[in-house]
């Protein structure tokens, strides 16, 4: 375990080297705090209590700071390798603002939803450890964030090769794993629930508030939420999922989005064709651009090999190179010798 240290250390130092300063400072201060955590109890100040978050207390400071906490080595490593990727793959295209804003969001909603999820459940069950034994923090709430992001922009990337998983269907798969995990005890409810409201969060705000040069939010069809669930699941969960959908607009919770398809034409006309999204045509184009590579290389390796036709195709091509005229002179050079070989004998004198 040791000697592989050392190469663990130097990967994430290379990954973070072209990583903007707001990955560099999370990661500093997630590292910082997991140090302080040997001789504080960091959890309590900087972690969500859903007591205390709510009146008279108003510990909303730990909305912002329950993100960075960790007590465990395993959270510090899951931690900065999410940060590591969120910095290598995100980034470039959000940018560091963006990515800032998205971490910000994540952390304060899945504070949010969990203190209010266990504040359900203490009403149901009227107990107090629900509300001041529970610590709501770490960074699988941001984790299931990032692979929401990565779902939108490379959901069709092949993660494993034996079996075959997609990165679309990566976050739901890790979810079913935490709830597993959580049936047999090995894990706190806290966790689970970090990243389960990680996800959802995450998903709304990707889909209906992010800006940028397009507009706002993301409403393509390979990013519905139905689509995070098996294929078989999907119209079901698609219809529950417009239901409530058309609820949160109708209490304009959630606003009903124009999806517009620029034509390009030069009276700059834009269409609003729903169901339709730039996204997903530049989607299908670099599939088919895939697939259409795969196919031809296919037909390269075919062709690489030797076969029968090759050696009939030699035989016609000597065939054709002979001439199909004889040559003049060897035609004369033949008579001659015929002519050498005849005798001319004397007709029979008639009777």
């Amino acid at each position: 375990m040791r000697r592989y240290l050392p190469v663990a250390r130097q990967h994430f130092l290379a990954a973070l080297a072209g990583t903007s300063v707001v990955v560099k400072s999370l990661s500093a201060a997630v590292v910082l705090l997991y140090l302080l955590s040997f001789g504080l109890d960091t959890a309590y100040g900087l972690g969500v209590t859903p007591g205390y978050l709510l009146p008279p207390n108003f510990w909303v400071w730990t909305l912002l700071t329950q993100g960075l906490v960790e007590e465990r080595a395993w959270g510090l490593a899951a931690s900065l390798a999410t940060l590591g990727v969120a910095g290598r793959l995100l980034e470039p295209l959000w940018g560091a603002l963006e990515l800032l804003v998205f971490f910000a969001v994540v952390n304060v909603s899945v504070g949010l939803l969990g203190a209010l999820a266990y504040f359900l459940t203490y009403v149901a069950s009227f107990h107090f450890a629900y509300l001041f034994a529970v610590r709501i923090h770490g960074g699988l709430g941001f984790l299931g964030g990032v692979l929401v992001a990565l779902k939108q922009t490379m959901g069709d990337s092949t993660v494993l090769k034996v079996p075959q998983v997609r990165m679309k269907a990566v976050p739901m798969l890790l979810l079913l794993l935490l709830a597993l995990l959580r049936l047999t005890t090995l894990i706190e409810s806290n966790v689970l629930a970090s990243y389960g409201f990680g996800l959802l969060s995450s998903w709304v705000y990707l889909r209906f508030y992010q800006r940028h040069s397009r507009g706002r939010g993301d409403m393509s069809d390979h990013f519905a939420f139905a689509t995070f669930f098996p294929e078989i699941l999907q119209p079901v969960v698609g219809l529950v999922a417009n239901l409530v959908h058309g609820i949160l607009v109708k209490v304009k919770v959630c606003r009903k989005t124009v999806k517009r398809y620029d034509v390009g034409a030069p009276s700059s006309i834009t269409i609003s064709l729903p169901g339709t999204d730039p996204q997903d045509a530049e989607r299908r184009r670099q599939l088919a651009l895939k697939a259409l590579n795969e196919r031809l290389k296919r037909v390269e390796d075919q062709s690489a090999w030797p076969s029968m036709e090759d050696e009939e195709e030699e035989a016609v091509v000597a065939k054709a190179d002979t001439p199909l005229l004889p040559d003049p002179s060897a035609a004369s050079k033949g008579s001659g010798q015929e002519s050498s070989l005849i005798t001319f004998q004397d007709a029979p004198s008639q009777l």
